[in-house]
């Protein structure tokens, strides 16, 4: 049954243990076996899970109870492991840690509670013996509600430090399913935020998720853990479907609002592809999304509500191609590195200007942070695609963290009052010129308004996750279709 699907979290106690390693190693070691493994990603992060589709070659998928809510939880997990044998979630932080102030919501506890999944958490035991049986009986029973059915060791010293951490863990009661030595940590390509992803540097990406799976195919219990897998409880809701989510009125969570009335369900397509396409007699637009090195944050679960409202998506790089896609009616710009290339950018001329065209004709353009600093007059003093009036560069202060939003101007993603919830990661600033609408009301304990609406361009530092919003896409898609 799709929710009885074996499943593990992979948690640790802090950042830095180790989680990403084991993860991916984990995901690449059982499709190694030939089994079909769905990886996940706990949070807003887009990095990781790239990896985690080159160890499976399945796309990855996040899980975030903050910009999704706890509802949509189970039903995009079953979604992402639909079809398959085994489910790796890679989780975030520490197991605890959540969004700020907000209790255990979005943490890796919540999530694996709302998975009724085994938890294997990953031990940093690089600087500790007997204390490591102290750290995990904390962490097994702080939540009755958290099952930790496993320990990994990671960063253990030798046989003799590998023995005595052995015998500390044998009064709790909490089995060691693997031990990873200190002296095989895995080198990934990583920089200012973080991993470099993986379109960026693809053969470094290759040799780490390999690397990845040699260390923990050595040191772990595959079948010990495989048994666990098994262990986790039937999930009593059905797989999220974006057809369905687009037809269907949005339950109470974090987006209070859809972005705009529900609408009747669409008719099958001749071909019986989820949602339809277009419908007989309706135009299908074509919405233009932008990847490659550049442009690498996006969510899957994005393109296939697209795909749902009846758009047909292509993909093109702003780096390498000088036009845009074949008859395009709208543009999504998702996140991504523009600082990281911003000379090749800043070279396509080309594209720049069709950018700049079809923003000015009143096509819809959807952008994400670095979708934003692509629209900007320039960054960092080179030439970007001039949509905006505004002037982006990097700057020394890291902006970080979960935002709840309301929309303050009608748009192409959203009508005025549509409250959704988002997330910030950047290290850039942007100088806006005068007179420009904001596209959100960020609430915080200094609010604020961000990003930037005109005609049919909406930009803004905001991460948002559309399952949370269907409305978002079919009101995209039908001004794609009437512009």
């Amino acid at each position: 049954m799709p929710g009885s699907v074996p499943r593990l979290v992979i948690a640790a106690p802090s950042s830095g243990s180790g989680k990403t390693t084991v993860a991916t190693g984990l995901m690449a070691a059982f499709a190694a076996r030939g089994l079909a493994v769905s990886p996940h990603k706990v949070g807003p992060d887009y990095i990781d899970p790239g990896y985690h589709a080159l160890a499976t070659g399945r796309p990855g998928r996040n899980l975030d109870a903050y910009l999704c809510g706890p509802e949509l939880i189970g039903p995009l997990f079953l979604h992402g492991a639909r079809g398959c044998d085994l489910a790796v979630v890679e989780g975030v932080m520490g197991l605890f840690d959540g969004a700020a102030g907000e209790g255990e919501l979005a943490s890796t506890a919540q999530v694996a509670k709302l998975l009724r999944a085994p938890v294997v958490l990953v031990v940093d035991a690089s600087a500790q013996s007997r204390s490591v049986a102290a750290l995990v009986h904390g962490f097994a029973s702080w939540d009755p509600e958290v099952r930790i059915g496993g320990v990994i060791l990671n960063k253990v010293g030798s046989d003799r430090h590998e023995e005595l951490l052995r015998e500390a863990l044998e009064s709790v009661g909490v089995p060691v399913l693997g031990v990873l030595r200190r002296a095989e940590r895995v080198a990934v390509p990583s920089r200012h935020l973080g991993l470099v992803p993986v379109a960026e540097r693809r053969d470094e990406a290759v040799a780490a998720v390999a690397a990845m799976r040699a260390q923990v195919e050595r040191g772990c219990d595959l079948e010990g853990l495989l048994a666990l897998a098994s262990g986790g409880g039937a999930l009593d809701c059905g797989a999220w479907e974006a057809g369905a989510a687009l037809s269907s009125d949005l339950p109470e969570g974090p987006a209070r609002r859809t972005a705009g009335p529900p609408g009747p369900p669409r008719p099958p397509s001749p071909d019986g592809a989820e949602g339809g396409r277009a419908g007989r007699g309706r135009r299908v637009p074509v919405v233009a999304v932008a990847g490659g090195p550049a442009f690498t944050f996006s969510y899957a679960e994005h393109a296939e509500l697209l795909v749902a409202a009846g758009a047909e998506v292509v993909v093109f790089d702003p780096l390498r191609d000088e036009r845009l896609p074949d008859g395009v009616d709208g543009l999504v710009i998702g996140g991504g590195f523009p600082e990281v290339y911003v000379s090749e950018l800043a070279a396509n001329e080309e594209l720049r200007k069709a950018v700049a065209g079809l923003a000015e004709s009143g096509a819809p353009v959807a952008a994400e942070c670095a979708g934003l600093l692509y629209l900007c007059r320039e960054l960092d003093g080179r030439e970007m695609c001039g949509v905006l009036d505004a002037s982006a560069r990097m700057g020394a202060r890291l902006t970080l963290g979960y935002r709840d939003a309301v929309a303050v101007s009608d748009s192409v993603l959203a009508a005025a009052g549509t409250r959704m919830r988002g997330h910030e990661f950047h290290r850039t600033v942007v100088e806006p010129g005068a007179g420009q609408a904001p596209a959100w009301g960020v609430r915080t304990a200094a609010p604020r308004v961000e990003g930037f609406v005109q005609r049919g361009v909406h930009a803004s530092y905001l991460h948002t996750h559309w399952a949370s919003a269907p409305g978002v896409a079919r009101r995209f898609v039908e001004r794609c279709r009437t512009s």
